[in-house]
């Protein structure tokens, strides 16, 4: 059994009323200290770490207004990494608790007490939602922070992060996101759906004149986009200093005209030929 697994049997024990339950810390040595990040509602202050049954010197306790994370490297982030890698916590927990007041906290609610306080809506940026971080479900809070918690480069791959909501009234834990779980599923490899259409390709092409071509052979001219357009535009911007001189006029020859008709030259026909008549000899 490993630490939050022991706790949240140790936390559900005790709530049903079972004296003897409770966690050995000694025993979890390996897994602690843990990192929690959770409301700042003061309803808490009596809760922690005695829900947990772990020691207040085993338990690094950060807190912010409904214990949101907006982004993997947000201010709260980089705290909980620092928690990590300076004070050695070895599991991180975002917890939440039933009844937030900052869930039950609209938009308009929102703007009306900042209003109050002297915050002017012009101040504000424009998604007041995503800039404050507010939420319309404790449990889907909690899933969100885990899921930016695991997805940020500044929390290493090997602390497991759990995501929990307490009942502020009964301190019963309900385990929302098992870290452990989260940190055994395998990673899906992403699909290459290139080479599927390459091999098509040289499948169809294997029969003719093209089947020792190699795709992997192409060349391709190395010349960036933009890079001919550029060189273009400095040959034509005319340097500092040079008086820009318009270009010459080249006279373009006329074309030629058609050329007029020319005849053959006439060749005399020979006179025409007469039949010479040859007159009748005398008779003798």
């Amino acid at each position: 059994m490993r630490l939050f697994e022991a706790i949240i049997n140790a936390n559900h024990r005790a709530v049903a009323g079972d004296s003897s339950a409770g966690l050995h810390p000694a025993e979890f040595a390996d897994e602690l200290p843990i990192i929690a990040l959770t409301c700042i509602d003061p309803r808490l202050n009596a809760l922690f770490p005695n829900v947990l049954g772990i020691p207040a010197d085993q338990f690094i306790w950060m807190r912010n207004a409904g214990n949101v994370i907006t982004s993997p490297l947000s201010s709260t982030m980089r705290s909980l990494a620092l928690a990590c890698a300076v004070k050695g916590g070895r599991e991180i927990a975002i917890i939440g608790h039933t009844d937030c007041q900052i869930c039950q906290t609209t938009t308009t609610v929102l703007l009306d007490k900042l209003k109050a306080i002297g915050v002017e809506r012009h101040l504000l940026p424009e998604n007041v939602n995503d800039f404050f971080g507010t939420f319309a479900s404790e449990r889907q809070n909690v899933i969100k922070a885990c899921a930016f918690v695991r997805t940020s480069p500044l929390i290493g791959p090997k602390v497991p992060v759990h995501g929990l909501l307490v009942d502020i009234e009964t301190g019963k834990l309900e385990w929302v996101v098992n870290g452990y779980d989260a940190w055994q599923l395998p990673v899906a490899a992403a699909k290459n759906v290139f080479s599927p259409l390459v091999d098509a390709a040289t499948k169809e092409l294997g029969a003719g004149p093209m089947a020792s071509f190699n795709f992997g052979e192409m060349k391709f001219p190395e010349m960036k986009i933009g890079e001919l357009a550029t060189k273009i535009g400095e040959a034509l911007t005319p340097k500092e200093g040079h008086e820009s001189k318009p270009a010459p006029m080249v006279a373009m020859p006329a074309p030629p005209l058609p050329a007029a008709a020319v005849r053959p030259p006439k060749v005399p026909l020979p006179p025409p030929l007469r039949p010479r008549v040859v007159p009748p000899r005398e008779r003798r």
